[in-house]
């Protein structure tokens, strides 16, 4: 009634309101009548003077705030008035939420909340183990982490310039670092290294561009000038495996450069690490990439050519924007109360690190742009994300309206049926805070980005397109914004009117603190239905669209609203004080939102398809997943149903596609389209695919499949979101005093309706539970874990037209009212509430039976667990288990009379859910959260038989932590007529709660599980590293092992500092367990401190929740023999040869795996010939081989009395001749190996292997073969041997990158591991676990989380049936019988002495520490007590030393069993920071079975660089090892070998190479070569540790889990009761090699002619010749050729250069200050590369650079014999040009060219030089000394130049002579000839008249 009255009250006064108003802009809405818009201030101001109405009005509402104000309903109607066609939304990719998991797929919009599958429980729970959705979580892209980009800059090669000083800019996001200036190169080489630390969420890192640009360096007056640069985003980074580029070209562009021609190349490595990331860096082997073209840096699938493209953002119009975003409109609307449009929207477009913005709207929250921002950037573009944000202008600060992020990879691409990036013209829903009118916004971050939209901010209509040009007019670099024509948006979709309806059927959980007042709920969609702070949303943006688009007030509808989106507002009540609830109990309140959109359902639709499949795929694959862990052999059958049913729903969607894509194309963009035909691609595609992966399914190849099956799931997923929107998102919120208290937001497409079943939202039309959540950051930690409220909410989303079908999928029961019956009539809308008539009574019975793995809430590590069970507005509380993580409470909870609203067949078919919560109980304050979990309860109805159910395991979760498992299950039963709760037995109550609560029940037989007899043995070894508790050190403790209330307690350690061993290590217990595994309780361990008085203390504690690790069933000797017939009967692979159950399996088929391409020859290697059958006993078959030269008696090196047997004369001929053809190689001698001849070739076997997919050498692929297999090329595993010069061999020498040592020598290899060792055996834990403790409150937090350890216990479990059977096939670790249990045999726990060898060999890419960017590290031991610090010999201003140390202590174990080596970077001022650390627990390494005490060398040597250094000769450990496992032998035969029933032979003669000769093999080597093979001994066997380095990553304290550098290093222990081992090992950084470098140039030829003569106007050059190879400071110049005028240069010039050189790195060593003000020297290493470079002199101005090259030392092109045959040709790089290498021709001579680059990247020939180059070491230099230029010692003769040639200002004569008597000699005698014939002709006219009167006087 107070509705209708309120209502009439609300028509009267917009009536009123109507009359009064004189201006036109009223406009009406387009369906149904709107209320009035005010068009003008005086509007404003009339309207608001109806006071005494509003006040009528708000007497009606007798308290509660109205749903629908007439300001509220002109704010809300908004989106209803404008007619807004040209809508093209999408429903895709979020919005604040910014993004994607972590990975490269990032949202690029911004509607997708993260709630789909978090906000509602899925109605269909079929798995075992039910995950409990996550109720309030926070985007894991959106919590702020640790990063590191680290850019490692190499070289730059191809510098479009000439003679340039070029640097590198690296630049991400803000922060710029710059390499050091390389002087007079285009080719410059850095090799530096570049770390940006980040601490921010990885959606704002993922945006930030990495720029590296290549600057021409310049004076302090002049800024540097661009050469070209190189941009991409870090997300692009992040999307590569490892995330990273490794060694790879960055192609550089000039953005200034119109031509778009590549200004050069960049070769640099970047990555990104996260937290926890293991960056598997490739080994560096410091060999340059030479290959440009194929190793550029680009993504996957960018082609290498790109061109320019522009990328137009059309920017059309927006609306719906709020009124006031920016403070100051707040603060004048707070004093004003004017609601004006305050607003000054534009938008701001940002890409590839450029932004550009539209002109701004004044005054309007309806602007109208038709804008376009232009981008020009190369295509495919390497920064994929797009930022849209609309912004506010104001003049303090702009404020950001809302933002969306556009990813070009989802609306592209790059197949061969692709698309260029095409959007729209589509409208963006925007989201982020409230529009209150609050001075400060505290959810303003969600605005821009930072989080998930809250609420509905506005909407922009908008397109992009992308051209790819060859033109361009603009320069490019400029972003550029243009107007754009307006476009008609009914042509890309037709505006129809959709209705929302809910009915919220349950209200409950809802907080105590909102309960004080009034709650009601708001359903919104869009503006529409945002009762408190909506607006108009589709407002015309200028006087003359209001009037065409408004009509009279006679038009105006006279129905009362077009929404009902609040329910009415009720006081909470509750049953328990714990929960509150809303009545809804008959009358289910009903809501319904109307509003206007485009149509662009077939977005939806495609989508819910897609959906439907992958849901489908997944379910099936987790079901055969949880099959194959439970090794269930029905997976195989389910695989194939999975495959079947993915295949045929394929083939639907493309049926369906089909069928929708042939109607209409109205409406649809170009990306629609696109879109269609991709889906429809991609999915006939994984159809016909799955069906051929069907077709293969078999027993053996099933995970593989599965795998496979896996992949089609990742491709559905990736085509579920449309990335343009079509509908807004709905939001429910809960309102408590006129304030948003919490909300939940949904998808529209989850809701939307559709005829075909496949095509209808998966909440459409269902009753789903919603949790609601507090909003923005208050949702994130401990204030979101609660739950706000639960609603059980039922949905539709439809067409106006389409509204009849909301009834149908209600939940039957209620009563048909007149709305109802009337639904199919248009004007009738749907009802206010729903009348349910009929409700079930049901009990509801909670089997609590236990719980594991919770978090800890207490100081003490431990909990005080209790559970809830909250089923509708009923709540159970379970008794408290104090000090535990595991409890077992063992009780039935009953809750009786619970009503559930519905008919039966729908309660059965929909059961509601159970909510469990877990608390800590805590004595003082409220009860902490622990964790939570959904399950739906099994369901018996009044006439179903009853049958008991299964415990299920359920997961519980805090926020998005896993917080532990609970083992339940939950029955809703329904009593027949006259019956109670009695009637299905319940069992007798066990005791009673404190308080006399109530009598406890416990679970009921047949439900709990059935009990067997178990035997639990505990290895009870030490206590390592405890912390102090309450101040007081840990000197007595005990480990108590609690397993289903059973003790098992060790002996009292007396003195933890002196000995924290026990005494006693082994006891056991025998007791009860649940039979099935599934059921079994965890296990605790606790350490408790026995303190004076008999006090006992906690330290710590640990819990193992899954026991299948530790749960050992023996195997007898009949069910052996069972499968061993089965195997030999199917042929399915070889068996294991007898190994005992922890050894490694042996190779299928038993075929050898050859020795390890690293050891040609090796004195170790061995193969084995495979074995048929296990049960036979066979020989396996070695071949044992040497380092030897054919004819020597005796093997070189071996030290082993091998003897090679009698070889024919013509064999030995043939060997001779191979050897002299050999004889032009220099190679290593015996006596110039080191340790690190073995290291480099090592780095260079894993590098070829690697290169060639050879098997790896890192040991982490799990196969474990040890280092004489790790790289062996498939092609050997036909041969089972392995000898030298065999194919193996030269396949090695042939993958070689220094093609020059075409024969390698047999270098005796060990394994480089690329991790850390106990990764490579499993942490060296057969025997001995290690087991952290814990103590403290678990908080989430990293670092707190690990303060939380207060120390280890060692030790380990065995859980097994007892008795145990008597036939057993299997034996303990151990070899023994288990009868007598299952650790005896096991080494003494008492104090031993240990000698500890640390090798330490380098460190690569360490963390920069200093403001240089680098670091000066020294290495720091610390071992117990003990340390070892290497201050002094810290090395400067190094990112990658080499330490090549030793250090050796002497340790006791078990005190000093914790090594931590640290690396330290060394200042002169203050303390020494630590760069890194790692620590290695050499005690698991010194008591395990692997032997990882020092590791077996491939060969057994007595002298030479692979020396044999274990105190124990292969014999004696054999000897050993046979001893401890209690095996027969060994015995020596002739070529032979026994173990135990094993028998080792060598190879039978036939096999071998013909002309190798028979050997005689010592026992050493026989006895090291079955070492090797120590896995396939039976029953004891296992893989042995071989020689290796490992390579640990350094981590520091202050960035946990981010890596800090790798330490390559390996360590020794040696017990000191043995006999001493030798020396160390000598590894010594090799010291540079002296060398001396003498270049003569002789001549120049064809030298471009540069100047005009001053005179003649001749061309000519004053040429001379400079080289450098160090650097340019090391420049020498020849003398200069004046005057040539044929390009011809006579020199006669030695340059000589000494340099330091290191032979296996092919580098040249630098060690120089880097600055006046350095402390001291820094090493720095570059290539070895000779600089030649032609110039001509001028006097009064720079000389000109003509041309030059660049000749690697190593490899360069033999010169040409004359200048004739001199071209541009020899600098080919394909293999057609010879190269030569002088460090092994040492002297060479002939003619290179000198080249240009001109700007087509094309060279250009400048001239030819013929020079001599020779190099010598330094002893040779000494010897023969040479002079500088023509210079004594070995003078040089001067050039023969022609007598022109010289300077014309210092020879006035010669000048004279040679430049104007050459020139001018005919000119000067005529001119002289004319003088004097002048000269004679005026004397004879001057003379002859005196002569004349002379003569006629007669004088």
């Amino acid at each position: 009634m107070l509705l209708n009255v309120e209502q009439n009250i609300a028509n009267l006064e917009r009536n009123i309101s109507r009359q009064q108003e004189n201006s036109g802009g009223r406009s009406r809405s387009m369906t149904r009548g709107g209320r009035k818009r005010d068009a003008s201030p005086e509007g404003h101001k009339k309207s608001r003077g109806f006071a005494g109405m509003r006040a009528v009005k708000s007497l009606v509402r007798m308290g509660r705030r109205s749903r629908s104000t007439d300001d509220d309903e002109r704010r809300g109607l908004r989106d209803a008035d404008h007619n807004d066609p040209g809508y093209l939304p999408s429903p895709s990719q979020g919005g604040h939420e910014d993004g994607e998991a972590l990975g490269r797929t990032m949202s690029p919009g911004s509607t997708n909340s993260d709630n789909e599958g978090m906000c509602s429980a899925s109605m269909g729970l079929k798995t075992k183990k039910h995950k409990s959705e996550t109720v309030n979580t926070t985007p894991a892209d959106l919590k702020a982490q640790d990063f590191q980009v680290c850019v490692t800059i190499i070289e730059a090669r191809q510098l479009a310039g000439l003679n340039m000083d070029p640097v590198v800019c690296v630049q991400v996001g803000d922060m710029k670092k710059y390499t050091s200036v390389k002087e007079s190169t285009n080719c410059p080489y850095y090799n530096e290294y570049f770390v940006f630390d980040f601490h921010m969420a990885p959606s704002m890192l993922f945006d930030k561009i990495i720029t590296l640009t290549v600057l021409q360096s310049r004076n302090l007056l002049r800024s540097n000038k661009v050469l070209g640069c190189f941009k991409l985003d870090v997300a692009t980074v992040w999307s590569q495996p490892e995330h990273q580029f490794y060694h790879k070209w960055a192609l550089l562009t000039d953005p200034d450069d119109i031509t778009g021609d590549p200004k050069g190349y960049l070769k640099c490595d970047i990555c990104v690490i996260g937290k926890g990331d293991a960056i598997k860096v490739p080994l560096r082997t410091d060999k340059d990439e030479d290959d440009i073209e194929g190793n550029l840096l680009l993504p996957d699938g960018v082609p290498a050519e790109r061109q320019r493209a522009r990328f137009v953002f059309r920017i059309y119009r927006a609306d719906g924007l709020p009124k006031n975003s920016s403070i100051m409109a707040n603060v004048k609307k707070a004093f004003t109360g004017d609601s004006r449009d305050l607003v000054d929207p534009y938008v701001q477009v940002s890409f590839a690190g450029l932004s550009g913005r539209t002109s701004v709207k004044r005054k309007t929250a309806s602007p109208v742009w038709n804008e376009q921002v232009v981008f020009t950037e190369m295509f495919p573009p390497l920064c994929q994300r797009v930022k849209i944000q609309v912004r506010d202008n104001d003049a303090v600060n702009d404020t950001v309206i809302g933002t969306h992020f556009l990813d070009l990879t989802t609306v592209s691409n790059d197949g061969d049926k692709g698309f260029l990036p095409t959007f729209g013209p589509a409208y963006v829903y925007l989201y982020g805070s409230t529009r209150d009118a609050s001075l400060i916004d505290e959810h303003a971050a969600l605005n821009a980005g930072l989080g998930e939209g809250i609420a509905y901010r506005g909407r922009i209509l908008l397109s992009v397109r992308c051209h790819i040009t060859e033109q361009i007019d603009v320069a490019p670099s400029e972003v550029e914004v243009e107007n754009t024509l307006p476009i008609q948006e009914g042509n890309y979709g037709k505006n129809e009117e959709f209705i929302l309806f809910a009915s919220i059927h349950e209200a409950t959980m809802i907080e105590r603190r909102v309960a004080d007042k009034p709650v009601f709920f708001e359903l919104s969609m869009g503006n529409a239905g945002n009762s408190l702070d909506g607006s108009s949303s589709n407002r015309p943006s200028s006087d003359e669209e209001s009037e065409e688009e408004s009509e009279g007030p006679d038009s105006v509808a006279s129905e009362t609203s077009m929404w009902q989106s609040t329910t009415p507002p009720m006081k909470p009540m509750t049953n328990d004080r714990i929960y509150y609830f809303l009545p809804y109990w008959d009358d289910k309140p009903c809501l319904y939102v109307r509003s206007s959109w485009q149509d662009h359902r077939r977005r939806l639709y495609n989508s819910n398809i897609i959906h439907r499949i992958a849901e489908k795929l997944e379910e099936g694959l987790s079901e055969v997943q949880n099959q194959l862990d439970e090794e269930d052999g029905s997976a195989e059958k389910r695989l194939r149903e999975v495959l079947e049913e993915l295949v045929s729903a394929c083939g639907q969607y493309v049926s369906l596609s089909r069928a929708s894509s042939a109607g209409s194309s109205g409406g649809r963009t170009k990306l629609d389209k696109e879109r269609i035909k991709l889906c429809q691609r991609e999915i006939e595609h994984i159809c016909s695919t799955a069906r051929h992966t069907k077709a293969l399914v078999t027993r053996h190849s099933l995970r593989e499949r599965f795998k496979t099956a896996h992949t089609y799931l990742t491709k559905l997923k990736g085509l579920i979101e449309d990335p343009q929107h079509s509908l807004p998102d709905v939001f429910i919120w809960m309102l408590s005093g006129g304030k948003r208290v919490a909300y939940q937001r949904l998808p529209a497409r989850n809701l939307i309706h559709s005829p075909v079943e496949e095509e209808r939202g998966s909440k459409c039309g269902k009753v789903q539970t919603i949790f609601l959540k507090l909003p923005g950051r208050r949702s994130a930690g401990p204030g979101g874990w609660a739950i706000q409220g639960k609603l059980q909410v039922y949905m539709w989303l439809g067409q106006l037209k389409h509204k009849k079908h909301f009834v149908k999928d209600l939940p039957e029961g209620y009563e048909s009212n007149y709305e109802i019956r009337n639904v199919d009539r248009p004007m009738t809308m749907p009802p206010t509430s729903l009348h349910y008539t009929q409700k079930q009574t049901f009990q509801l019975r909670a089997h609590m039976y236990q719980a594991r793995s919770l978090i800890a809430s207490d100081s003490s590590g431990l909990s005080d667990p209790f559970a809830r069970v909250i089923f509708s507005e009923h709540c159970r509380i379970t008794q408290v288990i104090d000090e535990t993580l595991s409890p077992t409470w063992d009780e039935l909870l009953v809750l009786d009379g619970v009503l559930v609203y519905g008919t039966k067949d729908y309660i059965r078919s929909n059961p509601p859910i159970v909510v469990i919560e877990i608390f800590d109980q805590d004595k003082v304050g409220k009860s902490e959260f622990i964790g939570r979990c959904l399950a739906r309860p099994h369901i018996k109805l009044r006439e179903d038989a009853y049958q008991k159910p299964q415990l299920d395991w359920h997961d519980l979760y805090r926020g998005t932590d896993h917080a532990g498992e609970l083992l339940a299950t939950f029955e809703l039963l329904q009593f027949k007529e006259g019956e109670d709760g009695d009637a299905l037995c319940l069992p007798d109550a066990k005791d009673q709660h404190p308080g006399d609560i109530g009598p406890i029940l416990p679970v009921p037989l047949g439900i709990r599980p059935t009990l067997a007899r178990y035997r639990l043995e505990v290895l009870f070894w030490g206590l390592r590293d405890l912390k102090r508790i309450h101040l007081l050190t840990v000197d007595r403790p005990r480990v108590d092992v609690e397993i289903a209330g059973h003790i098992v307690q060790s002996a009292v350690i007396t003195s933890a500092r002196r000995n924290p061993n026990f005494n006693s290590p082994v006891k056991y217990i025998d007791l009860e367990l649940p039979e099935q595994e599934l059921y079994c309780p965890p296990i605790t361990i606790r350490v408790v401190d026995c303190r004076s008085f008999g006090r006992f203390t906690l330290v710590g504690t640990h819990i193992i929740s899954n026991l299948h690790r530790y749960m050992w069933t023996p195997t007898t000797r009949r069910q052996a023999a069972e499968a061993a017939a089965r195997a030999a009967q199917n042929h399915h692979g070889g068996p294991n040869n007898g190994m005992g159950p922890n050894a490694r399996s042996a190779p299928t088929s038993n075929s050898i795996v050859p020795n390890h391409v690293q050891q040609t020859g090796a004195g170790g290697a061995l193969g084995v010939r495979g074995e048929a059958a296990p049960l036979l006993s066979r020989e396996t078959y070695i071949t044992v081989d040497y380092v030897s030269e054919a004819g020597e008696g005796t093997l070189k090196g071996t030290g082993a009395n091998a003897k090679l047997m009698s070889v024919s004369k013509k064999e030995k001929t043939e060997m001779n001749r191979k050897r002299k053809q050999n004889m032009d190689i220099e190679e290593e001698d015996e006596e110039n190996m080191d340790w690190w001849t073995k290291y480099f070739a090592s780095l260079e076997m894993v590098a070829q292997a690697k290169e060639k997919g050879m098997t790896s050498a890192d040991g982490g692929d799990g196969d474990h073969e040890d280092s004489q297999r790790e790289a062996a090329p498939p092609a050997e595993k036909k041969r089972h041997t392995f000898r030298p010069g065999s194919t193996a061999a030269k396949l090695t020498a042939k993958l070689s990158p220094k093609a020059q040592r075409r024969k390698k020598q047999n270098i005796a290899l060990m394994k480089v591991l690329p991790g850390e060792l106990e990764s490579d055996y499993r942490g060296f834990r057969e025997w001995l676990h290690t087991f952290e403790l814990y103590r403290g409150k678990k908080t989430g937090d990293d670092l707190e989380d690990e303060n939380r350890i207060v120390g280890k216990f060692k030790g380990s479990l065995k859980l097994y049936r007892w008795p145990l059977p008597k036939d057993i096939e299997e034996t303990t670790i151990m070899g023994a019988d288990p009868q007598y249990g299952f650790f005896q045999g096991l080494p003494s726990n008492e104090p031993i002495h240990v000698l500890v060898r640390v090798y330490i060999v380098r460190a690569c890419d360490l963390h920069p520490m200093d403001l240089n960017g680098k670091a000066d590290p020294y290495i720091v031991l610390h071992l117990g007590s003990k340390k070892i610090s290497d201050k002094e010999n810290y090395i400067s201003k190094q990112l990658n030393p080499v330490f090549g140390k030793c250090f050796e202590v002497e340790a006791t174990f078990p005190q000093d069993s914790m090594l931590t080596v640290q690396v330290l970077d060394w200042d002169l001022v203050g303390s020494d920071d630590m760069i890194g650390e790692t620590k290695i627990d050499l005690e698991n390494r010194f008591y395990s079975r692997h032997r990882a005490t020092c590791g077996l060398p491939s060969r057994y040597e007595t002298s030479g660089y692979n020396q044999w250094r274990d105190p124990m000769k292969p014999t004696q450990i054999l000897a050993r090892l046979c001893k401890e496992g209690r095996l027969d032998g060994p015995v020596y035969g002739p070529g032979k070998i026994r173990v135990g029933s094993k028998t080792f032979t060598l190879q039978p003669e036939e096999e071998c190479e013909p002309g190798r000769g028979r050997l005689q093999v010592s026992e050493e080597q026989l006895a090291l070569a079955v070492l090797h093979r120590w896995e396939e001994v039976p029953k004891v066997g296992c893989r042995l540790v071989t020689e290796h380095i490992e390579t640990r990553p350094l981590y520091n304290a202050d960035k946990p889990g981010i890596e800090q550098g790798k330490l390559e290093m390996w360590v020794d222990l040696f017990p000191m009761d043995m006999p001493l081992p030798g020396p160390p090992l000598d590894v010594t950084p090799r010291k540079p090699k002296s060398y001396e470098l003498r270049v003569i140039i002789w001549n120049t030829d064809d030298v471009v002619l540069e100047d005009d003569a001053f005179f003649t106007g001749e061309k000519m050059s004053d040429i001379y010749v400079k080289g450098w190879l160090k650097g340019p400071e090391d420049t020498q110049c020849t003398d200069i050729h004046y005057r040539s005028l044929t390009g011809e240069g006579n020199f006669n010039w030695r340059f000589v250069f000494p340099f330091e050189y290191l032979v296996a790195e092919e580098k040249i060593v630098i060690s120089r200050k880097e600055s006046l003000f350095s402390w001291d020297e820094t090493e720095c290493k570059i290539p070895a590369r000779l600089e030649l470079q032609v110039w001509d002199a001028d006097h009064f101005s720079a000389d000109d650079f003509l041309g030059a090259i660049t000749l690697d030392l190593n490899r360069f092109p033999r010169g040409a014999k004359s200048s004739k045959l001199c071209s541009l040709n020899m600098l080919k790089t394909d293999g057609s040009v010879p190269m030569v290498n002088i460090f092994k021709q040492r002297r060479i001579k002939g003619w290179w060219p000198f080249f240009v680059k001109k700007e087509n990247e094309e060279m250009e020939l400048t001239g030819k030089v013929e020079a001599e180059i020779h190099l010598l070491t330094k002893e040779e230099a000494e010897k023969i000394p040479a002079g500088l230029g023509r210079g004594e010692p070995d003078p040089l003769d001067k050039p023969n130049r022609p007598d022109a040639s010289f300077m014309w200002f210092l020879n006035p004569l010669k000048s004279i002579r040679y430049i104007i008597w050459h020139n001018y000699k005919w000119v000067i005698l005529k001119v002289f000839l004319f003088a004097a014939l002048f000269l004679f002709i005026v004397l004879f006219f001057y003379s002859v008249p005196g002569f004349t009167v002379k003569k006629v006087m007669g004088a």
